[in-house]
C-alpha cells in the first residue's frame, strides 16, 4: 500500500514538474514571437535603436520563463532518488538562478545607458 502510494506521488510531481517545464517553453516561445514582432516592427520604420528594446522584451520572457524552469528542477529535488541527480538538479539550479539575477540587472540598467 505504501509504495503505491509512494509511486502515485513520484508520478504525479513528475508530471507536475513536465507540465511547469512546458509552462516555461511556451513562455520562451512567445517571447521570441514577440521579439519578432517587434524586432520586424522596428526595421520597417528604419530604426536600429529599438535593438535594445526588443532586448530587453525577450529578457523579460527569459526572466519569466526561467522561474518556472527553476520551480520544475525545485520539484524533482523532492522526488530524487540519488544524491548524484540532487547535485546535478543543484547544479542547474545556480547556472539559472544566475541567468535570472543577470537578465534583472541588465533589464534594470538598460533604460539608464541610453
Amino acid at each position: 500500500m505504501f509504495e503505491q502510494t509512494e509511486l502515485f506521488i513520484v508520478e504525479s510531481v513528475m508530471w507536475l514538474k513536465l507540465g511547469i517545464e512546458l509552462i516555461g517553453a511556451l513562455i520562451i516561445a512567445a517571447g521570441i514571437l514577440v521579439a519578432l514582432r517587434h524586432l520586424v516592427v522596428e526595421w520597417s520604420r528604419g530604426r536600429s535603436a529599438g535593438f535594445s528594446v526588443v532586448r530587453l522584451e525577450l529578457a523579460r520572457y527569459l526572466a519569466l520563463a526561467l522561474e518556472f524552469q527553476l520551480a520544475a528542477d525545485i520539484l524533482s529535488t523532492a522526488v530524487a532518488p540519488s544524491w548524484q541527480q540532487i547535485g546535478q538538479l543543484g547544479a542547474i539550479a545556480v547556472i539559472r538562478t544566475g541567468l535570472n539575477f543577470f537578465l534583472q540587472r541588465e533589464m534594470r540598467e538598460e533604460p539608464h545607458a541610453g
